[in-house]
């Protein structure tokens, strides 16, 4: 593992990273997701796609990366790509699972690559919706410190400012940035996934000019049992257009 600082927005931001088969010229990054780290993804995919450069990132606030700030989606990519530039690194593919998935499209890469992105407004179970009224109710009353017994299993043991970052991205709608994504995307999706359920994928393709989408057996986590499938797709198109 390697770590490089990113000063931004007058902050300092230790980025972890590792970067697999350096000597190659193009590359792919490999983004997680909210509350995951750059390993998840080396697990998935570490030894595919051997064309290709490989670059894992810890996302500020997760792993090992610091983040001393509280943070917006926008700010995850700004710095992504200061990092990108300061390790000298042109992405031809940037991958993304869930909340990565929103950082990679706004980097504009080449080729985006969807896994089970975020993006696309999720309803919220029925109990969901209580614990958020309930919360509410009593926040003015005094009961704000209860905040551990209504927050989202994504923020358990989080700093402030990660819960306030997870504020700020939870409920972004991405429905016009797919839109506006002009380039290429290839979306992989798990068929029983939950978290971003498949009809969000069919949207996101529909709505993105030139892309196309994958279905498969799984969960939000489903890439871990298809990378090999997924890597294959991957490295076709890159046959094709590189």
């Amino acid at each position: 593992m390697a770590q490089r600082d990113i000063n931004y927005k007058k902050n300092t931001f230790n980025i972890a990273y590792d970067i697999v088969n350096p000597a190659k010229e193009d590359t792919i990054v490999i983004l997680h997701g909210w509350g995951s780290n750059k390993e998840i993804m080396k697990q998935a995919f570490a030894k595919q796609m051997e064309e290709l450069k490989h670059v894992y990132i810890d996302m500020p606030g997760f792993g090992k990366s610091t983040n001393p700030i509280v943070l917006t989606t926008e700010d995850y990519a700004n710095i992504i790509k200061m990092f990108l530039a300061d390790i000298g690194v042109k992405a031809f593919f940037i991958a993304g699972h869930s909340f990565g998935g929103k950082v990679a499209t706004l980097l504009n890469p080449a080729c985006l690559i969807l896994l089970s992105s975020a993006g696309i407004l999720v309803p919220k179970p029925f109990s969901v919706m209580v614990k958020i009224t309930v919360f509410k109710i009593l926040k003015p009353l005094g009961f704000g410190k209860m905040r551990r017994f209504f927050a989202s299993r994504d923020v358990e043991g989080m700093s402030h400012e990660m819960y306030e970052t997870f504020k700020n991205v939870v409920n972004e709608d991405f429905s016009q940035k797919f839109e506006d994504f002009a380039n290429n995307a290839l979306l992989f999706w798990g068929k029983s996934d939950t978290a971003t359920p498949l009809w969000t994928a069919e949207k996101i393709n529909s709505t993105i000019k030139r892309s196309k989408l994958y279905p498969l057996k799984g969960d939000h986590y489903f890439f871990l049992k298809h990378s090999k499938f997924i890597s294959d797709t991957i490295m076709q198109y890159y046959k094709e257009h590189k």
